[in-house]
């Protein structure tokens, strides 16, 4: 009788554990689909988006307010337009000449895009665009240009 009491005990704990392994692990992979907010969508065009990602996070000042919903190729002038969900409780404070960089988060190098308000008066909007973008960097590119320009002075 005490071991089957012991069984059930040890069932119920092995099974909270996995619940909460499961919940922590939709937590860190930024899957949100169970926690549903009201938003509105901005885009902004970028000429390179290297290493950013559908669900990256969208902040302004360090402070979270959104996620990056779909990243597409615009094929007329070779850019990524990359589109932005904003919580709703952040509807009037993004003036229409805020601009939008993508940075690299941690040692991981997880990518994300940082807003800065700009001095407007109007806010932007649903469907409206972030006309200030700054692209992403890329190593490579960094240490080929470091590379060259060395070789060219010698």
């Amino acid at each position: 009788m005490n071991t089957k009491s012991t069984e059930i005990l040890v069932g119920l704990f092995v099974s909270t554990g996995i619940i909460a392994l499961f919940f922590m692990a939709l937590q860190v992979s930024n899957f949100q689909s169970l926690q549903s907010k009201s938003s509105y969508t901005i885009t902004a065009n970028f000429e390179n988006v290297s290493g950013l990602t559908n669900k990256a996070l969208v902040s302004m000042a360090g402070v979270p307010i959104g996620r990056v919903s779909k990243i597409q190729f615009n094929s007329e002038d070779y850019n990524a337009i990359v589109s932005m969900q904003i919580d709703k409780q952040y509807a009037n404070i993004l003036p229409t000449d805020t601009s939008a960089s993508i940075f690299t988060a941690g040692l991981l190098g997880e990518k994300y895009i940082g807003l800065t308000a700009g001095g407007m008066d109007e806010y932007l909007q649903e469907g409206d665009a972030i006309d200030l973008t700054q692209s992403s960097l890329v190593l490579e590119q960094l240490i080929s240009q470091f590379l060259f320009s060395s070789t060219d002075k010698k």
